[in-house]
């Protein structure tokens, strides 16, 4: 496929950096990985509790490994963090020369803290700073859920010169309160001493589950203005989140941080694969193009973009009013917005925190197996 018709491509030159949403022992060792990089424009990488939950529940790659810290007496929890964190090790050396190449912008791999301190700020501080120091690469990101607990925890974590993937991010009132985060951790961060420079951050706004959530709403409405609106709402929240970026990034706050040298943070768009069989299945690729944002994508996205999205070029820019109409009549047919919110963050939590367990079980049956 010739760089003219490789919509992957012109993805990238669009501006937009192409993250797998997914890491294994069994990508890292089968050379997967790699290929996607080479041939997929793949320059980054963000995983979760659920994808480590499914990669270790699969995977005959960690039986060595296991194994070994059996013999060594690991407890379940100690177990789960050599055994992830190895993972994200390896993935970060497999992206360096990205990372060298790309100016520290890209060439990134995401851990996230125990999703089971969501809402205690001061345990996910000192998670995110064991983590930073146990993975020991320099293009690591630690993910940070942006709940309420996780906000001050952010800003506490960039003004110790860590780098933060800021997750599970639905509202564009919650990304507000994430950037302002960011910037409090810049300011924090100089005063520490830290070079600036050397901080990077993205900001995880999840766009296929509001599509889910509303979507569900809006059908238990029924009016065909309601009916009307369904596919709609999860598109115009991230062009809404995008606006928001903009305004923040072009502040006199930001201006002063940014001749000290501070780096954007950039809007990442997640969970990008389509739920619904009725949609595009490059609904959430094609129509967010923007320059400077990551969009991480399971490789099914990244395939399907490759054999078939169109990418005309910006998609987001400039349509915020009309993203603000769909709101707008979101409420007019009695959808509750913040409570869609209010429910997708409490959902995604659980989720995290129900993969987290289910991780620990398998972790726990493998050492008890190789224990006899």
């Amino acid at each position: 496929m010739t760089t003219q018709h490789n919509p992957l491509a012109a993805l990238s030159d669009a501006g937009v950096s192409i993250w797998l949403d997914d890491i294994s022992r069994q990508r890292l060792n089968s050379g997967n990985l790699a290929e996607l990089v080479r041939d997929k424009h793949v320059v980054g990488v963000t995983s979760n509790p659920t994808i480590f939950a499914a990669a270790l529940a699969h995977g005959e790659s960690y039986t060595d490994q296991l194994r070994e810290l059996a013999a060594r007496g690991a407890s379940v929890d100690a177990a789960v963090r050599e055994v992830t964190t190895t993972d994200i090790r390896n993935g970060c050396d497999l992206f360096r020369d990205i990372y060298e190449r790309t100016n520290h912008l890209d060439g990134r791999v995401s851990i996230e803290v125990d999703p089971r301190l969501a809402h205690e700020t001061e345990r996910t501080v000192a998670e995110a700073l064991d983590l930073w120091k146990t993975v020991d690469r320099p293009n690591l990101l630690i993910k940070i859920p942006a709940t309420v607990a996780g906000l001050p925890a952010i800003t506490r974590a960039i003004a110790e010169g860590v780098s933060v993937n800021v997750t599970l991010i639905f509202s564009v009132e919650r990304y507000r309160a994430v950037m302002d985060a960011y910037l409090a951790g810049l300011e924090q961060a100089s005063e520490n001493g830290h070079n600036l420079a050397e901080i990077h951050s993205v900001a995880s706004f999840f766009v296929s589950r509001v599509d889910t959530e509303v979507d569900k709403r809006l059908t238990a409405i029924g009016t065909d203005e309601a009916l009307a609106l369904r596919g709609e709402a999860a598109i115009a929240n991230a062009r809404l989140a995008y606006a928001a970026y903009q305004e923040v990034f072009g502040s006199e706050r930001w201006r002063k941080l940014a001749e000290a040298g501070a780096n954007p943070q950039r809007p990442l768009w997640a969970s990008t694969g389509v739920k619904n069989p009725e949609y595009s299945d490059t609904r959430y690729v094609d129509q967010l193009v923007a320059r400077d944002v990551v969009n991480t994508m399971p490789e099914k996205t990244i395939l399907a973009v490759e054999d078939h999205a169109r990418i005309e070029g910006d998609t987001v820019i400039g349509r915020a009013g009309e993203a603000q109409q769909v709101f707008d009549g979101l409420t007019r047919v009695g959808v509750d917005v913040p409570d869609v919110f209010r429910v997708l963050e409490d959902e995604g939590v659980d989720k995290f925190v129900k993969s987290w367990d289910e991780l620990l079980d398998t972790v726990r049956t493998a050492l008890d197996q190789a224990k006899g």
